[in-house]
């Protein structure tokens, strides 16, 4: 059971962060408060914290309105620096991970049942929510987090240090759907989009031994979606595709973000496949029921993952010598990285290496 929300309590540490300020200006750095840290409690110290597109929208208000200042990032990997009286998991000197999730309920039946990131009571977001204390939680774009223990990932030593950042959420939403819906030999997947979360897809999906295509606008990254594992590559601006691929794939996941023409896609699925939405467009997406009941197809959705099955993944990827695509960046680089990220001018993640954020 987590502890009661009380009234903000009275910080402890100061540290080095980047926040945003409004939804229209650069984020800038800053210091911003932890709390201290509590029986159950891990002090991380942050070496490489990842820029997911979901931090681009948050801090922009895409969402829904945003307590500003806010420091965004839930992609962390770092050191632990401290532990609390009671912690068991954990030890000072760890290479630990922190994901998307910092704390839940604990007790209703989606927590209970080990998916605490579909908690009935609203989970604890790693920022911009409200933490136990009454605070709002604040991300890893700064030098240190205090992170309840159970919410604490172990990295393993053979995924290489920086890469492992992106895999607490692009790795996750990734490997998640496929290993739900049973992605393995035999099986046809599909994979719209090969960027940030798409070329993880592409990894993940070919490790578990499923045949995968990359469905993409072009065929500019066909080059790396082969070396990545995919078996086939297709660019769906040619109309052909989309008759050649007819009921074809057991499961496809749509990592993009934008609107796209979800019938034309699902009638891509052989009987009973499902298509999985894991990108976040803030349009609606219609969908002809009709399309549904030909082959019996599904349509469907998914978040991240529960802590258990992001330890799961991270085990499978260091198994598998899966590591993320990434350029490793300043921190002063940040405002030009939402930039490229817009522009899908990135392959295929970046990193904020925050040994670069500004002395206190």
């Amino acid at each position: 059971m987590v502890s009661p929300v009380q009234t903000a309590t009275r910080p402890t540490r100061t540290v080095s962060a980047y926040a945003a300020v409004s939804p229209t200006d650069p984020l800038v750095a800053t210091t911003i408060e932890r709390r201290s840290v509590g029986a159950k409690d891990v002090l991380i110290e942050i070496a490489y914290v990842g820029i997911c597109h979901s931090d681009i929208h948050t801090v922009r208000g895409d969402w829904g309105p945003v307590q500003y200042p806010l420091t965004v990032g839930h992609e962390i990997v770092g050191v632990v620096s401290e532990i609390g009286a009671d912690v068991t998991q954990h030890q000072v000197g760890d290479r630990v991970g922190v994901g998307c999730l910092v704390n839940s309920c604990r007790e209703c039946a989606n927590c209970r049942a080990g998916a605490e990131q579909y908690c009935l009571n609203g989970n604890t977001a790693t920022y911009g929510a409200v933490d136990r204390d009454g605070t709002i939680t604040q991300g890893g774009y700064s030098t240190h987090i205090v992170v309840v223990e159970d919410f604490v990932l172990s990295v393993p030593q053979s995924i290489p240090y920086e890469a492992a950042a992106p895999l607490l959420c692009a790795g996750i939403t990734t490997y998640s759907p496929l290993a739900h819906w049973n992605a393995g030999p035999g099986k046809k997947v599909a994979v719209i989009g090969m960027g940030g979360l798409g070329h993880m897809a592409v990894k993940i999906s070919h490790a578990m031994g499923a045949e995968t295509t990359v469905l993409s606008h072009s065929l500019s990254k066909q080059e790396d979606g082969l070396r990545f594992g995919a078996d086939y590559y297709y660019a769906t601006s040619d109309p052909a595709t989309f008759e050649t691929l007819a009921n074809t794939f057991d499961l496809i996941i749509n990592t993009v973000s934008a609107k796209i023409d979800v019938d034309a896609y699902l009638m891509l699925l052989g009987l009973d496949g499902t298509m999985v939405n894991i990108g976040a467009p803030t349009e609606v997406l219609p969908v002809q029921v009709y399309t549904l009941c030909s082959n019996r197809r599904s349509f469907a959705g998914t978040g991240i993952g529960s802590i258990r099955e992001t330890q799961d993944m991270l085990d499978f990827c260091a198994e598998h010598s899966i590591a993320p695509e990434i350029e490793l960046i300043a921190a002063d680089a940040i405002n030009d990285a939402y930039e490229r990220v817009l522009a899908s001018d990135v392959r295929y993640r970046f990193v904020i290496d925050t040994a670069t954020l500004p002395a206190i």
